[in-house]
């Protein structure tokens, strides 16, 4: 791991972030730009609506919201208005594992989850949803109910600053992937319906019962998956010989010999590929973040295309 990454993230730092969680949104129907998902088609449903009156038609009206049973008995045309859901339930997956403590540019994979989880965490609060999160790794799994407004990021910004620095690069414990699951697992628990659950992981050690669980997730919920990697994972430079480490693990390698830079892209392409193919098949939308550009620039890349496009209620009540 690279000397000028950054390694650790303190609780001040996520507290800090809050003046930088603006220009991206999780608005209902946000396309996702996501450099894994191609060209498919990766939307949020976003908050539910709440059926508020039944009130005369009026010109200029969409005529898809119309009430045809309301108009026949009142002899008029009767719009049916809706307002949207407030308080809806955010679970945020904060992935601290070993193999995420691995980082050759800005930050490690830790780092930038952590300051992915802090923006999501100020962004959802600030539109009036209940925040909540599951944070997991070699040293355990901490979880914090969903609660209103600012109730809960103390207590989660807490649980992610204290496993970010528990990782040690000499932890003689090897990397648990099973625990992706388990987190997963206990989200389910939390979130049964109508809510958000966004995975921030490098998606080690994802298998077919992880594909099971998301899938639980998605027939009741909406799904984001914040997909954390390190170029040096996708394209190992040809530097000579060196030492790799992820967490305990260190090994001396020559990245001269292309057998050796072509392995290192396959182990990641079979990671990246696991997580294309869930997204293709229930349209979850993916936010692929570098450790080496500034994680809240990416965000607002990713999710802030379409910010200034705002949705009619009514309009996206009758939208299939």
């Amino acid at each position: 791991m690279a000397t000028q990454a950054r390694t650790y993230i303190t609780l001040d730092d996520l507290l800090r972030l809050r003046h930088r969680a603006k220009g991206f949104s999780f608005l209902p129907k946000q396309p996702v730009h996501s450099l894994l998902a191609g060209r498919h088609a990766s939307r949020l449903r976003g908050r539910g609506l709440e059926f508020e009156e039944l009130r005369p038609y009026y010109e200029g009206d969409d005529v898809r919201a119309i009430d045809w049973r309301a108009t026949a008995r009142l002899g008029a045309p009767q719009l049916r208005v809706y307002t949207e859901e407030r308080d809806r339930p955010v679970i945020l997956l904060v992935d601290q594992r070993l193999s995420m403590f691995f980082g050759s540019r800005r930050a490690t994979k830790s780092v930038v989850a952590a300051e992915a989880a802090a923006l999501a965490a100020w962004r959802v609060t600030s539109l009036g949803d209940r925040i909540g999160g599951i944070v997991f790794s070699e040293n355990g799994v901490d979880e914090i109910r969903p609660r209103a407004r600012q109730a809960a990021i103390g207590a989660l910004f807490e649980a992610i600053a204290r496993h970010n620095r528990a990782l040690r690069a000499d932890d003689p414990r090897p990397a648990d992937p099973g625990l992706l699951n388990i987190a997963l697992a206990k989200a389910l628990r939390l979130l049964p319906h109508d809510g958000l659950l966004t995975i921030l992981t490098d998606a080690a050690g994802a298998d077919d019962e992880t594909v099971r669980l998301v899938t639980q997730v998605t027939a009741h919920n909406d799904v984001l998956v914040v997909f954390v990697f390190d170029p040096l994972e996708a394209e190992l430079p040809d530097i000579g010989r060196t030492v790799i480490a992820e967490g305990s693990r260190q090994i001396e390698i020559d990245s001269s010999a292309r057998g050796v830079r072509s392995r290192f892209a396959d182990r990641f392409a079979q990671r990246r590929e696991a997580v294309e193919s869930v997204s293709r098949r229930r349209a979850i939308p993916v936010l692929p973040l570098s450790t080496g550009r500034d994680t809240s620039e990416q965000f607002r890349e990713l999710l802030g295309r379409r910010l200034a496009r705002s949705a009619d209620p009514v309009r996206r009540a009758s939208a299939p």
